[in-house]
């Protein structure tokens, strides 16, 4: 059977079967695409289970934050600072209690419980100033800061340690961080270049957040109502401290979950 003949229709015979497979296929195309199908499902069920998980305090306001970050307004050197007028209200909040470390930190993502542990004694003394509970002061910290990882830079890129984007006025003496910031006006965000406090550590940034709110009189009724989440949160935003009109909504959910 090997002779010229042969291999002519065999070559014929191949010729006649690739023109057939070029215009129909073997159906190779049609698997490929019901796997990669059933693989990319997959794999947005497991986004949006990660997302679920991280979803509160994702969404934190940050001072170097993208441009749709809301940027708060509150530069303490503008407002009074009579301390008399807070004293009545920080003892009247004196029974409140709320420690910085909880008893589900086992339930919580890594980020969240690391967050917690190394802010929890500063906000622990913070609370004995201001008599707010330590985890409403964490929460503010971390929709502030993105859970610490987009804290304000100085220009030798070093932290500014600001976890709670106050800004500096004529009054503060301090070092000065510069960032490009997003501020609210009538609802509608703008992009500013502000000037920040810079911190030594931390613990001088909850320090001067505590006397900030100790001190003027404009944070009476936080301090005096502070036991709730959402009342704290609406307190601060009814007082002027933040210019994102979601910025309470935003705060009361990372407390009341993400720190639960």
């Amino acid at each position: 059977m090997d002779s010229q003949e042969t291999r002519t229709f065999t070559t014929m015979l191949d010729q006649q079967m690739s023109q057939k497979l070029a215009k129909r296929g073997i159906g190779l195309a049609d698997v490929l695409v019901r796997q990669l199908s059933v693989q990319q499902q997959g794999q947005a069920l497991a986004k949006q289970m990660q997302s679920g998980a991280l979803a509160i305090g994702a969404d934190a306001n940050t001072a170097q934050g993208s441009a749709g970050a809301a940027r708060l307004v509150r530069d303490a050197d503008t407002m009074s600072t009579d301390g008399a007028a807070s004293a009545s209200a920080s003892t009247s909040a004196s029974g409140i209690t709320g420690s910085a470390r909880s008893t589900s930190d086992a339930g919580k993502p890594a980020h969240v419980r690391a967050f917690q542990d190394k802010l929890a004694d500063a906000a622990e003394a913070a609370e004995q100033v201001t008599g707010v509970p330590a985890k409403f002061m964490l929460g503010q910290a971390a929709l502030e800061t993105g859970w610490g990882k987009r804290v304000i830079r100085n220009q030798d890129g070093s932290s500014s340690n600001n976890l709670f984007g106050i800004k500096a006025g004529p009054g503060w003496k301090g070092k000065v961080a510069t960032a490009v910031t997003t501020e609210y006006v009538n609802g509608k965000p703008h992009a500013r270049v502000e000037k920040f406090r810079s911190y030594a550590s931390h613990a001088d940034a909850f320090k001067d957040y505590a006397k900030m709110l100790s001190n003027n009189p404009r944070y009476e009724k936080v301090l005096a109502h502070g036991g709730d989440a959402a009342t704290f949160a609406h307190g601060l935003q009814r007082a002027g401290y933040a210019t994102d009109p979601q910025y309470a909504a935003k705060l009361s959910r990372i407390i009341k979950h993400s720190l639960a």
